[in-house]
Order: C-alpha cells, then sequence, then structure tokens
C-alpha cells in the first residue's frame, strides 16, 4: 500500500468512527475507542482482502467494500463489549 492509499484509508476509518459515535452517543472516550476500532477493522478488512485477492468496492489499491464491512463489525463488537455500566445517582 501506498502512504496516500493508508492516509485516505485512515481518514475513512475515522469518519467511519465519528459517525458511530455520532449516531450511538458516548463521552469523549468512546468516540476515540469507536475510532481505533474503526481503524483496527478497517486495515484488518484490507489486509484480507488483499491477501485472499477479494475485490469488492475497490478505489485504486484500497478495497473499500471489504475494509468497510470489518470496520462496521469490530465497532459494533467494541460497542457490545464495553458497553457502559450504571451510571450512580
Amino acid at each position: 500500500m501506498t502512504i496516500p492509499t493508508l492516509i485516505f484509508g485512515g481518514l475513512i476509518a475515522t469518519l467511519y468512527g465519528a459517525i458511530f459515535h455520532l449516531i450511538r452517543g458516548g463521552s469523549f472516550g468512546k468516540l476515540i475507542l469507536y475510532i481505533l476500532l474503526s481503524w483496527a477493522g478497517f486495515f484488518l478488512g484490507q489486509y484480507i482482502g488483499d491477501r485472499t485477492n477479494w475485490e469488492f468496492i475497490t478505489i485504486g489499491a484500497l478495497n473499500l467494500g471489504i475494509a468497510t464491512i470489518t470496520s462496521i463489525l469490530f465497532m459494533i463488537a467494541g460497542f457490545w463489549i464495553f458497553k457502559g455500566r450504571p451510571q450512580p445517582e
């Protein structure tokens, strides 16, 4: 992967994390969590797509389709695992 592809992928993954946080809500810590999970899922999906030669919605060297799917799955799993505890009254 080239540097511009990494930067573009990072921007897209950050956007996914921010949109997920906008939909689900939460604190600043949750925003950081969703962005990190989105990056991890996005680039893992990109890696899997490259290694298995699966192509689904590609933009240049970026396999946007599979990367998007894994990014969303990571954020949903993170939301489910780290869902907030009840706040003390």
